[in-house]
């Protein structure tokens, strides 16, 4: 279970970083997207990153 939710965790925690990075400006792939410099998707990207810490926390503990 450990692995599990530190796989889980981390998959989360890195798409979280890269939605934030992308509805920021910051990263500007795919060149497309339509999550560019939208920043409702920044809370999304910065919730699910969170999820993503408190997974690797508790695999962690677990």
């Amino acid at each position: 279970m450990r692995i599990l939710f530190l796989i889980i965790g981390l998959l989360a925690l890195v798409m979280g970083l890269i939605w934030t990075g992308q509805s920021a400006g910051l990263i500007q792939w795919p060149a497309q997207s339509f999550m560019i410099n939208q920043s409702q998707w920044m809370w999304y990207g910065a919730s699910t990153a969170f999820g993503g810490l408190l997974l690797i926390l508790i695999s962690r503990k677990v």
